[in-house]
C-alpha cells in the first residue's frame, strides 16, 4: 500500500545486484565461461544474476533432451556403413505433422524394394520434436538429436546425408539409453541363437 510494494520489489532487485558482485568475487573469475561456473549458476544455490551468456556459454543438454530426429548407421568389421533404416515407412505414418518423406530403393532387375532408403527427408520447419518416429521405429534406426542450433535463412529440409549419424555418436549423446538398448539387443541375439541351436 502507498508504494510499499514498489520499494519491496526494488529491494529484491538491489539485493540480487549486490549478490552478483559478491558471488563474482567469491568465485574469482571462474563463474563465467567455465563448466563448474555454469553448473553452479544452474543450481538452486546460485546467488545474484544467474543468466547463461548464450551463445558464448551453453547449458549442457540432459540425456533425455530431444530435438530433431536423425538416422543411425552401424559400422561392420570392414568399416562399411550399414544403415539401420529399412524404409518401412512406420515413422512417416505415425508423424503427427507429416514431415517425413521416404523413397524406397528398388532392385532394377526385379523391381522389388530393397530394405534401404534411396531418399529420406525431414522438414525441420514442420517437425514438432515429439519423438514418435523414434518411439515407433522397430529397428532403432531413428533417434532424437541434441543439436538445436539449426537457424537458417531458407527452408530447412534435411536429406539422407545430413540426417545420417553413427551409432557411436548416439552412444556419446545418450550413454545410458544406448547401454540399455545394446544389452537388450545382445540378449535378443543370444535367445535367438539358443533357439536355432535347439532346432538344429
Amino acid at each position: 500500500m502507498y508504494g510499499k510494494g514498489i520499494l519491496k520489489g526494488l529491494g529484491v532487485t538491489l539485493k540480487r545486484y549486490i549478490e552478483t558482485y559478491v558471488d563474482d568475487i567469491r568465485w574469482m573469475g571462474k563463474r563465467y565461461y567455465k563448466t563448474e561456473g555454469i553448473a553452479h549458476r544452474s543450481s538452486k544455490d546460485a546467488k545474484g544474476i544467474f543468466t547463461i551468456q548464450y551463445p558464448e556459454e551453453k547449458l549442457p543438454s540432459p540425456e533425455e533432451f530431444r530435438f530433431l530426429p536423425f538416422l543411425v548407421y552401424d559400422e561392420d568389421e570392414n568399416g562399411e556403413c550399414i544403415n539401420r533404416c529399412t524404409s518401412c515407412g512406420i515413422c512417416a505414418k505415425v508423424c503427427p505433422p507429416q514431415c517425413i518423406w521416404i523413397t524406397r530403393t528398388t532392385n532394377p532387375a526385379t523391381g522389388r524394394p530393397i530394405p534401404d532408403p534411396a531418399e529420406f527427408y525431414i522438414d525441420a520447419d514442420i517437425c514438432m520434436n515429439c519423438g514418435l518416429c523414434a518411439e515407433y521405429c522397430p529397428f532403432d534406426a531413428i533417434k532424437m538429436d541434441h543439436e538445436y542450433e539449426l537457424a537458417s535463412y531458407s527452408r530447412n529440409i534435411m536429406n539422407l546425408q545430413t540426417l545420417t549419424k553413427s551409432a557411436s555418436y548416439y552412444e556419446r549423446i545418450r550413454p545410458n539409453n544406448a547401454k540399455k538398448e545394446n544389452q537388450a539387443r545382445e540378449a535378443k541375439l543370444a535367445a535367438r541363437a539358443t533357439v536355432v541351436s535347439k532346432t538344429a
